[in-house]
């Protein structure tokens, strides 16, 4: 398990307070001693390695999976063609000593193949240690419920860790996506089931969903909250307004016990961290070096 040594304590109003990000850490090992002490837990070989981290309130680091397709290749008839992802990038990124898990984003292009390529890529033989794997599949709203439900099924049968659900717009989509992981038979990791060893994340994005965000919080049965703050704030029509309900989810997460995850750089990793994020993902040809920083802000600079 990988030990983590904390920012400075938050001194505002003059007070010498945990910041998020401890305050979240002890929490999360509140669960954790609270799950062994009832016995019963998953051994080291079931848990993933955002599991293992999560539980003790240590945040991650992870990347987009990126295309290896050319960026706007067309085919023969002048049709654009769908991002391409194989084995041999899955094996690129399972040597990558930095990462804690990959995100490969299929919400605009599904495709199972995909999944398996991947999958059996970050199972290589030369893996840095063992990468999670998360896939992004379309909103319900796409091609409807059943259409999600057999998505959710697919992508954890084909080697996905865990399955996030976008444009989550109500409670009752919320309860629909966490019934998509039952129908599925997985054991989904959550805050009711800390043995669990599947990820079901859900993403608020939207104006109506973080209205009822607090209520979407409260469900039980899945393992993430996180805010999707481009999509949320080109809804909103403001940046600030944006921010402002991306911490509207972080709190309500960290009231529930959840992980939250988001998009991070080196300018502003650091201060995520310090927010309570335990979940920094991270993008284009600099990703390592922003995940470095990241490193270093949550004391993970060692590798294992």
């Amino acid at each position: 398990m990988v030990t983590v040594a904390g920012p400075d304590l938050d001194v505002q109003r003059g007070v010498r307070e945990p910041a998020a990000w401890l305050r979240r850490r002890g929490a999360l090992v509140a669960v954790a001693l609270l799950a062994s002490a009832c016995g019963g837990e998953a051994t080291d070989s079931d848990r993933t390695t955002l599991i293992e981290l999560w539980s003790s309130g240590t945040p991650a680091f992870g990347v987009f999976v990126p295309s290896e397709r050319e960026m706007g290749a067309r085919g023969p008839d002048g049709e654009r063609l769908p991002p391409l992802y194989t084995s041999a990038g899955g094996e690129r990124l399972a040597r990558n000593p930095l990462i804690d898990y990959v995100f490969l984003n299929l919400e605009g292009s599904y495709d199972p193949a995909a999944i398996t390529a991947i999958a059996e890529g970050l199972d290589s033989a030369d893996a840095a240690g063992d990468k999670t794997l998360l896939v992004r599949i379309p909103p319900i709203s796409a091609d409807g419920a059943e259409a999600a439900r057999a998505r959710v099924a697919e992508a954890l049968a084909a080697g996905a860790d865990g399955v996030v659900l976008p444009h989550v717009r109500s409670p009752d989509e919320a309860r629909m996506a966490v019934g998509f992981f039952a129908d599925a038979g997985a054991d989904v990791w959550s805050p009711s089931n800390p043995d669990g060893t599947v990820l079901a994340m859900l993403m608020i994005e939207d104006p109506g969903a973080l209205a009822a965000v607090e209520e979407i919080a409260d469900i039980t049965g899945y393992s993430v909250l996180a805010c999707g703050i481009g999509s949320l704030t080109r809804a909103l029509g403001d940046r600030e307004a944006g921010e402002a309900g991306n911490q509207e989810v972080l709190r309500h997460a960290n009231r529930v016990g959840l992980p939250d995850m988001i998009t991070a750089n080196a300018d502003d990793v650091a201060q995520r961290i310090e927010e309570g994020f335990l979940g920094l993902l991270m993008d284009g040809p600099e990703a390592d070096a922003h995940i470095e920083v990241g490193r270093a802000a949550a004391g993970r600079s060692r590798l294992p």
